[in-house]
């Protein structure tokens, strides 16, 4: 069966507040559960898997029923084709790497797969670390010892509790090519959960937003996180836009990558590593872009993008405004004074100037 949807109405009553989550989830490649700590997220993902039953409703896996509490059905978490991940790996100590892959693939003997314990050692960049034991591996090599036995459970879904959690950012952002790969690599949908809305912008198709235990707003990440309901998630310094593009070009001599978005070309520092042709998704902070109402010459920025103001949020209580700008093929925020707001005279329908700095541009890399 082809896990195309994963169906949730189900409510579970906590001691701070109640889990209600009624939503269903296009298991299309990566979908993150995002939110603050304390949101619900990882008691949802535990429900989801069957950890801990919910006090009412329904859980399916396209047909298969997980949980139904009408119908008194409760699938066991080994029971349900979801590979999980937690927070601290869960590894065997008393097992070697190899040992601890070879636990999972045994276990899963006899399920159709597309991929070997080969191919997964390979895919995770761990061939070399097969004969270590757990305790003398990195935090990143874990982690990634960790998805590579998830994987062998050979699940149709893949549960991952903040996979990156307990990584600095160097690490994190060498274990990121392997989480953004898994679903197309492997066939494997995928859902994590994490409250940085960084690892979201570059890992998720679709976002689930959760606070106080229900569901704030879901859909495809660009349209998602772009949402401004979200800054009492994200707070007004995160607002963001998620833009995607490709890769036109790397200026060698000038150490640029330029990313075309629609008519307009973004410039950040040079990443070879990015195949021209290939898509790439950027995040720009609201807070690093700037407006101005007639096109400026001679000033350092070189990401100037014309486009209309298409709505502006004032709050008299603030010194701050927000303006959303459209750039044609898509919209750009901005945060600003409500003193500049005033000065340059800016309101809807004005066509101005999006400036935004090389090295404001967070990418997908």
């Amino acid at each position: 069966m082809s896990a195309e949807t994963l169906s949730l109405n189900i409510e579970k009553k906590l001691s701070v507040f109640t889990i209600e989550v009624s939503q269903i989830l296009t298991l299309e490649g990566t979908t993150a559960i995002f939110g603050p700590s304390g949101a619900g997220k990882t008691t949802l993902m535990r429900l989801i898997a069957g950890f801990e039953p919910p006090d009412t409703g329904r859980i399916a896996l396209g047909k298969d029923v997980w949980f139904d509490a009408n119908a008194k059905i409760s699938m066991p978490p080994h029971a349900r084709p979801a590979g999980y991940m937690f927070q601290d790996t869960r590894l065997f100590p008393h097992l070697s790497v190899i040992g601890n892959l070879d636990f999972a693939d045994k276990r899963s003997a006899g399920y159709e797969s597309k991929y070997t314990l080969n191919d997964i050692a390979e895919a995770f960049a761990i061939t070399s670390l097969l004969d270590r034991r757990i305790e003398t591996l990195s935090g990143g090599e874990r982690q990634r010892v960790a998805l590579a036995r998830t994987l062998l459970a050979r699940p149709k879904l893949l549960l991952l509790d903040e996979p990156l959690a307990a990584l600095d950012r160097q690490r994190k952002n060498d274990i990121l090519p392997y989480l953004k790969n898994l679903p197309s690599r492997f066939g494997v949908p995928t859902i994590f959960i994490s409250h940085d809305i960084e690892e979201v912008s570059q890992l998720a198709d679709h976002v689930l937003v959760m606070m106080a235990g229900r569901v704030q707003a879901y859909g495809p990440a660009p349209r998602v996180i772009s949402n401004l309901d979200l800054e009492p998630l994200t707070g007004r310094h995160e607002a963001s836009t998620l833009l995607e593009g490709k890769v036109a070009e790397h200026d060698q001599r000038l150490h640029l990558t330029h990313i075309a978005v629609g008519d307009a070309s973004l410039a950040l520092p040079l990443i070879e590593a990015l195949a021209t042709g290939s898509a790439q998704r950027l995040r720009i902070r609201a807070q690093d872009v700037a407006i101005a109402t007639s096109e400026p010459h001679d000033i350092s920025i070189r990401n100037v993008i014309p486009g209309k103001i298409s709505d502006i949020k004032s709050d008299a209580q603030s010194a701050y405004a927000e303006a959303i700008i459209d750039i044609g093929h898509a919209q750009l925020r901005a945060q600003i004074t409500r003193a500049a707001l005033e000065a340059l005279k800016l309101e809807k329908g004005v066509n101005i100037f999006a400036l935004i700095k090389s090295v404001s541009i967070d990418g997908n890399f």
